[in-house]
């Protein structure tokens, strides 16, 4: 985790009191994510911002964490306060050490901040953009099948819509795989393993229509559908 008591801690990063609620803490996290998220306000975009944010809310966000952090605060806090009675020598010492310290630190909290920062622009973002462009196509070409499901025009132009939903779940899936998702991110992760994981079922189901004319393999489809999008909106949720 980042360090950044000589500047500004992480409880000043998120703009919260330390005494401050978890529900707090993630409502600051949530409202300055989408200030300084380029996704959302490119007026206020500030990637160093989203980093220091990220970083902050990794640490005060997880109970065990933030008591951790808490712990090295007040202990940071007695050092200062004993440095005042000691002499020149050892108060040079103890600066050596507390800076050498605080480098190692943030080298480790730059780190991590790096690996969330490549994990959403190199994973999230692309899987989900796949995942909207297959989730919230589908009402429209069951409207248009809804015209008449066994027409054969019809039901050629569904089939090709849903091998290119299959085309862009691949590509998804291997995204999705191509890096290991940071621990701070392992809720999001989840969701959207899931939320393609009901996709690919879904997609199964759909395909089956064609064969038998069986609506129920409709109904079916459309259902995981509606439990995927529910998946990927808590994926979205839990990043922004």
């Amino acid at each position: 985790m980042v360090n950044s008591k000589h500047v500004s801690n992480h409880y000043e990063t998120l703009k919260v009191s330390p005494s401050a609620s978890l529900a707090e803490i993630k409502q600051a996290y949530r409202r300055l994510v989408k200030l300084f998220h380029p996704d959302s306000n490119q007026d206020t975009a500030d990637r160093e911002e989203i980093i220091r944010i990220n970083a902050a809310y990794e640490v005060l966000g997880d109970n065990q964490n933030r008591r951790n952090y808490d712990q090295e605060l007040q202990d940071d806090s007695h050092k200062l306060n004993s440095d005042v009675y000691d002499g020149l020598g050892l108060r040079q010492q103890r600066t050596a050490s507390a800076q050498n310290h605080y480098q190692t630190r943030r080298k480790t909290g730059r780190d991590v901040d790096e690996q969330v920062e490549v994990w959403l622009r190199q994973v999230y973002q692309p899987v989900n953009r796949l995942l909207c462009n297959i989730l919230y196509s589908l009402e429209e070409q069951m409207d248009q099948l809804a015209a008449d499901p066994f027409d054969d025009e019809l039901l050629d132009e569904f089939q090709e819509y849903l091998q290119a939903c299959r085309d862009d779940l691949k590509q998804a899936q291997i995204t999705f795989r191509s890096l290991p998702n940071p621990p701070s991110l392992a809720r999001t992760a989840a969701h959207l393993y899931y939320s393609l994981n009901q996709v690919a079922d879904g997609l199964d189901e759909l395909g089956y229509f064609p064969l038998n004319y069986d609506e129920r393999y409709l109904h079916t489809g459309q259902e995981l559908f509606r439990i995927a999008t529910g998946l990927h909106c808590e994926a979205q949720a839990s990043v922004t």
